[in-house]
């Protein structure tokens, strides 16, 4: 029997009030209205967090086809989960709850206010900086902290409201280095530490919920100010960090409410701590994918399965192996098919792909789900930098940006790039070192080779396990033994590490600190100095601590997932110094004490597949979310010889919705792939101003009366 991490993790039915790493903040209640029925929410969350906590999932209905919509992204750059709040249509994953707030959900297109007298046009506000940083994220927050160091005045925009993007989402420690980049550190841990140093500096500004909308050929930038004021920025230098925003997925059922990227379910359940899912099913088999099956596991949520197209994932081994060990199944070389139900995910049907990509006809499987997590790689958000490239402006971007990679790869390039805008502007920052860079492209690496586990042949004292077999940037284990027995075999921290005694030496003490560290929880310690035909096997454990205690019986396995017996618990140790890390100590027979990687936390049950598989008879493959434009009507004129994205837009309205073709235009382009039209023969849309939707009253200096009467900014 599998341990219950469900039933612990979670004592409300939506809201997760206990969490094994996260500890909720005690934030004051209050009331609004979903289509006039009262409502509770916490203060300082989303719209759409507070319905979701609610277990409200449909937010709107299409205009076109009265389709259904909810989440999507929950990072602004779509429209998805767009509702009526007082009146004002907004989106639900960037607009904060006011008390008393009516919230409706948008049925067809929402109707103007009456204009009862003239608006008057107001004298838009212009700024001029030093430097202007759009996005406060990692490599954001890094690079405001070099210029404020050396004094040098800077804006910091950032649509959300808190600072910290993508960290403040991650529950997990981190790789890389851990002298460069707190490798070793939680995300949101780092994201605490970063901010804080910033605030420290005087010469920093910081606005939140500030969208950057666009930038002019006149080299002013405009910015939606703390959300209500329209201003101009002139910077002398923008440096762009504004990360990436998920890809899209076509396939039919792709826009029901329950099918969202791993980014909102983060936000959802790291950041809002809702419980925005019964039953996960992610499609995408990178970091991010794997990651937040981990984080899933961690709030309680059953992860049925994870579906990679490729003969294998792409993210790190380590993340992968979690999953395994903890009992959900991975299907690589298979694809979604379908999401089926109605008004909402109910399942996911899936197949095996031939060598191009192809499913095969005979191998469909259901699972019963109702989330269905769509990670399979991100873009960069990169459109402020190159319009800046453009008009002749001194800019930079970094970050994912610059380049899609991990965050401690940000957290660097941000550190770099931030010492290059101050150079540009003439501040003594010396030579910044070549080795800066060699790390930045460590730091920046895929995955390398993969070697075959083996084990220490020592069997006696204590030692570690390093069940790391993957070549990734990534050093915590060497720098926290005391007695400097973890070694990496050159300064390239992608090479893989191994535990020596050197004759002479003291031997490994069992101090714990490198299991501890770990940022894939691939160290396990064997100790055979009480018992060595049942040594102590010590393993990190990131459930709740009480799911576990001494005497319990669990099922351990190895690396791949492999199940290797039952065994007795005869520990559980979390202290404050291990960083809500838990320790659990196993007794275990000799034979296999050494394999030992994991306990399972799922239950085999949850990742059974359907008796039948579920066919879903409408072809409704949407393209275009916003404008609902399928794929059929698109790869229709492409077959008539349509190879201009502005004569498709013109005839269906593809890339003319909200979200400003961030979503649709890449899948435009794989439907030309797949008709076999060479890149080259694509004629792409112009991009023009604005990249964010805003009120056209915005631009006439009108202040939303209702905001400035909630003393919300």
């Amino acid at each position: 029997m599998a341990i219950s991490i469900i039933k612990e993790a979670s004592l409300s039915v939506y809201r997760i009030e206990r969490h094994p790493i996260l500890t909720p903040a005690p934030a004051e209640d209050i009331n609004f209205y979903w289509k006039g029925q009262p409502l509770s929410a916490k203060r300082g969350e989303t719209i759409s967090s507070a319905l979701f906590a609610h277990g409200e999932r449909i937010f709107s209905y299409h205009y076109k086809d009265h389709a259904p919509q909810g989440i999507f992204c929950a990072n602004g750059q779509c429209a998805q989960c767009l509702v009526l709040a007082d009146g004002l249509p907004v989106k639900a994953c960037m607009e904060l709850v006011r008390p008393e707030m009516r919230v409706e959900p948008v049925d067809g297109l929402p109707e103007l206010p009456p204009v009862t007298e003239p608006v008057p046009m107001c004298s838009i506000d212009e700024l001029s900086v030093p430097v202007l940083i759009i996005g406060g994220g990692p490599a954001g927050l890094s690079a405001a902290i070099e210029l404020g160091k050396r004094g040098i005045e800077t804006l910091l925009v950032d649509d959300k409201h808190r600072l910290g993007g993508k960290l403040v989402l991650q529950t997990h420690r981190f790789f890389g280095s851990y002298d460069m980049v707190y490798a070793g550190t939680r995300g949101i841990d780092i994201a605490t530490k970063l901010e804080s140093e910033v605030r420290g500096f005087p010469s920093v500004r910081i606005w939140l919920q500030s969208a950057a909308l666009a930038v002019f050929s006149d080299q002013k930038v405009g910015i939606l100010a703390e959300g209500r004021r329209y201003m101009l920025v002139k910077p002398q230098v923008v440096l762009v960090t504004a990360g990436a925003r998920e890809k899209s997925l076509a396939f039919p059922g792709n826009t029901l409410p329950g099918v969202y990227g791993a980014g909102a379910f983060q936000t959802l359940v790291n950041r809002d701590l809702v419980r925005s899912a019964e039953k996960l099913f992610i499609v995408g088999g990178g970091n991010v994918g794997l990651i937040a099956g981990y984080h899933a596991l961690q709030a309680g949520i059953p992860v049925v399965g994870l579906v990679e197209a490729l003969p294998e994932c792409s993210g790190y081994k380590v993340h992968r192996d979690k999953l395994h060990r903890f009992g959900v199944p991975i299907y690589t070389s298979h694809t979604i098919l379908s999401a089926n139900g109605k008004d909402a995910v109910e399942s996911v049907t899936i197949a095996k792909v031939d060598e191009r990509f192809r499913p095969v006809p005979g191998t469909e499987r259901s699972f019963a789900c109702d989330t269905i997590l769509i990670a399979i790689g991100l873009d960069p958000v990169n459109e402020f930098y190159l319009k800046a490239e453009e008009f002749g402006m001194k800019a930079f971007a970094a970050g994912d940006a610059e380049e899609i990679t991990e965050a401690s790869a940000a957290i660097f390039s941000g550190k770099i790039k931030g010492l290059e805008v101050a150079r540009v502007l003439g501040c003594d920052v010396g030579e910044i070192k070549k080795e800066w860079y060699e790390t930045a492209e460590v730091l920046k690496s895929k995955p390398g080779k993969t070697a075959p586990e083996e084990y220490p042949r020592e069997e006696s004292g204590v030692f570690p396990v390093l069940h790391c077999v993957q070549e990734i940037p990534c050093d915590p284990c060497t720098t926290v033994c005391r007695h400097n027995l973890i070694y990496i075999d050159s300064s390239d921290i992608r090479r893989l590490p191994y535990f020596a005694v050197q004759e002479g030496e003291k031997g490994c003490t069992g101090c714990e600190k490198c299991v501890t560290i770990c940022p894939g929880l691939a160290v396990s310690l064997v100790d055979y100095r009480k018992d060595p035909q049942f040594p102590t096997v010590t393993i990190p454990y990131e459930f709740l601590k009480d799911s576990l205690e001494a005497g319990d019986a669990v099922t351990v396995l190895d690396t791949e997932g492999n199940e290797l017996g039952r065994v007795e618990v005869i520990g559980v140790r979390a202290i404050k110094v291990n960083d809500r890390t838990v320790l659990v100590k196993l007794k275990v027979p000799r034979a296999y004490a050494k394999k030992i990687a994991g306990i399972r936390v799922q239950e085999d049950l949850v990742t059974k597949p359907m008796d039948r598989y579920v066919e879903r008879t409408a072809d409704d493959t949407i393209v275009c979310r916003c404008e609902r434009v399928s794929a059929g009507e698109i790869r229709t004129l492409i077959r008539q010889g349509y190879c201009d994205i502005n004569e498709i837009k013109a005839v269906t309205r593809a890339c003319m919705g909200s979200c400003g073709a961030k979503t649709c235009t890449p899948l435009i382009h794989r439907l030309f792939r797949e008709e076999g039209i060479p890149e080259k023969d694509i004629v792409d849309q112009p991009q023009r101003p604005l990249f964010m939707e805003v009120p056209l009253g915005t631009f006439a200096g009108c202040e939303d009366k209702k905001e400035t009467e909630h003393d919300q900014f």
